[in-house]
């Protein structure tokens, strides 16, 4: 078994507009300098924070699955496809499956947060396919409660998100004083981002903003003594097919 924990200060850093939009990033960039490279089909994790009402421009995208998971206040998005401003608010999800390619803007509210997350679904496949999209809102999730604990599950069994990136489930965790067993599935990674609180992963101490990498566990234990929000992503540790990384490397 292994826990890996990637402090916010050992992640990637960005901002736009002079600051008016912040992000640290688990997963980076070249540029970005953060010490986790694309793994999985994980390509790209930002945490973005709006300080004031700000605007990203325009700009394009192709192959990959673009996730944005808004955690707290509202986001706007626009794009090439749809050509209309459509608000998203804490809780929802919205997916563009880039395909052959797309281009959008993000208007983020003062104080909002986001999950931006890029993943890799087989480019070689996805390139020749058309641009699409969807949202979801947070009453769309499935939610259960045990022992105090609340998981959402975002992707996965129940959800009704759609995504072409195999092997991949999405859970967001609200843990109470105490504990939650997580059962895992063999072969497959589970990186985990903490968004508010202290937890123990299988006895390894983690706090808000850290990200945490575990393999080879039977189950992911998490210990909280005041309470904590998880986010948590389970995907295959071999997709199966050659990553945009992959394919770089022996180009």
């Amino acid at each position: 078994m292994s826990v890996r924990i990637i402090p916010k200060e050992q992640q990637g850093y960005g901002a736009f507009n002079g600051g008016e939009i912040v992000e640290n990033k688990p997963i980076g960039f070249p540029q970005d300098h953060s010490s986790v490279r694309p793994y999985s089909n994980l390509f790209y994790w930002a945490h973005a924070r709006a300080v004031t009402d700000s605007t990203i421009g325009l700009h394009p995208h192709q192959g990959f699955e673009i996730c944005s998971f808004v955690l707290k206040g509202e986001i706007r998005h626009y794009d090439t496809k749809l050509k209309e401003w459509r608000p998203l608010k804490a809780g929802d999800v919205q997916i563009i499956r880039a395909g052959n390619g797309i281009s959008h803007s993000e208007w983020m509210g003062k104080d909002g947060e986001m999950f931006q997350i890029w993943f890799d679904p087989d480019l070689t496949r996805t390139l020749e396919q058309p641009a699409s999209y969807d949202d979801y809102r947070a009453v769309d999730f499935p939610v259960k409660t045990e022992n105090g604990t609340t998981v959402k599950t975002l992707a996965g069994p129940g959800s009704p998100f759609r995504m072409d990136t195999p092997g991949v489930e999405v859970f967001q965790i609200e843990l109470t004083k105490g504990g939650y067993a997580m059962n895992t599935e063999p072969g497959k990674i589970y990186s985990a981002y903490v968004i508010e609180g202290e937890v123990s992963f299988n006895g390894e101490a983690a706090k808000q903003s850290d990200f945490v990498q575990i393999t080879e566990a039977e189950e992911i234990e998490m210990k909280s003594s005041g309470g904590a929000t998880v986010f948590v992503i389970a995907s295959p540790v071999t997709p199966g097919y050659r990553t945009y990384g992959q394919l770089r490397r022996v180009g």
